[in-house]
C-alpha cells in the first residue's frame, strides 16, 4: 500500500518533472533527497553549536592545595603515625598511600571500624554515614571520608565500642555477653540427639 502522504503528493503535484526524480544534482545527492540530509554548511553549523553546548573546561587551580599534619595514636598497636594529607584528600587514603596501616573495612564511611576519637583539631566528614550527627557533636570521625580541616591529632576506637554508642540505645537487655556453660549444655545436647539417631539408623 503506497504511503498516504506521496499519493498526495503526485495527485496535488502540477504537471512536470517528478519531485522524485532519480537524476542526480552536481553534488552526486538524489534531488529529491536533497531537502531530507543536510548540507554541509548546515552540519558543520551544526557541530559549531554542539561544541558551545559542552561544559567549559574546568579553570586551573587558583594554587596549591593546603597540607596538614595528621596525628594518630593507635589503640590496637600502640604506634603513633604522623603523616601529611591534602586538605582535598582522604586521610586514610593518603595514609596507605605512605605505607601506613591503619584499620578499616567498608572505605565507604558505612561501619565503624576506622573510627576515632579527635583529641585535637577537626576533620570534615559530610559523607560518613556510619555514626551519628550526636557522635560527631562528641568529636567522632571516621578516618575513610574524613578530610583534615587543619593539623587534627586523633585516636583510634574500638569498632565494637562505637557500634555501641551508636545503636546500643535501641537494644533493650544491653550487650549480649558469652555464655559458654551455656554453649556447652547446648553442644552436649546435640550431641546426645546425633548419637540417637545413628543408634536408630543402625537398627
Amino acid at each position: 500500500m503506497a504511503c498516504p502522504a506521496a499519493t498526495t503528493a503526485r495527485i496535488g503535484a502540477p504537471r512536470g518533472p517528478s519531485l522524485w526524480r532519480s537524476d542526480r544534482s552536481a553534488g552526486g545527492v538524489l534531488a529529491g533527497s536533497a531537502s531530507l540530509r543536510p548540507s554541509r554548511a548546515a552540519r558543520n553549523t551544526r557541530a559549531r553549536a554542539s561544541e558551545l553546548q559542552q561544559a567549559p573546561p574546568r579553570p586551573p587551580a587558583s594554587g596549591p592545595v593546603p597540607t596538614h599534619k595528621v596525628t594518630v595514636h593507635d589503640r590496637q598497636t600502640g604506634v603513633v603515625h604522623e603523616f601529611v594529607v591534602p586538605e582535598d584528600q582522604y586521610i586514610l587514603h593518603t595514609a596507605e598511600a605512605q605505607d601506613i596501616r591503619l584499620p578499616f573495612a567498608c572505605r565507604h564511611g558505612c561501619c565503624t571500624s576506622c573510627a576515632v576519637r579527635i583529641k585535637s583539631g577537626q576533620i570534615r566528614q559530610p559523607e560518613a554515614l556510619g555514626i551519628s550527627a550526636e557522635l560527631k557533636d562528641k568529636g567522632y570521625a571516621l578516618l575513610c571520608v574524613g578530610f583534615p580541616s587543619g593539623d587534627v591529632e586523633v585516636e583510634t576506637q574500638d569498632e565494637d565500642e562505637v557500634y555501641w554508642l551508636q545503636f546500643g540505645r535501641y537494644f533493650a537487655r544491653g550487650p549480649v555477653e558469652r555464655d559458654d556453660y551455656a554453649l556447652e549444655l547446648a553442644m552436649g545436647d546435640e550431641i546426645v540427639v546425633l548419637s540417637s539417631v545413628s543408634a536408630v539408623g543402625s537398627l
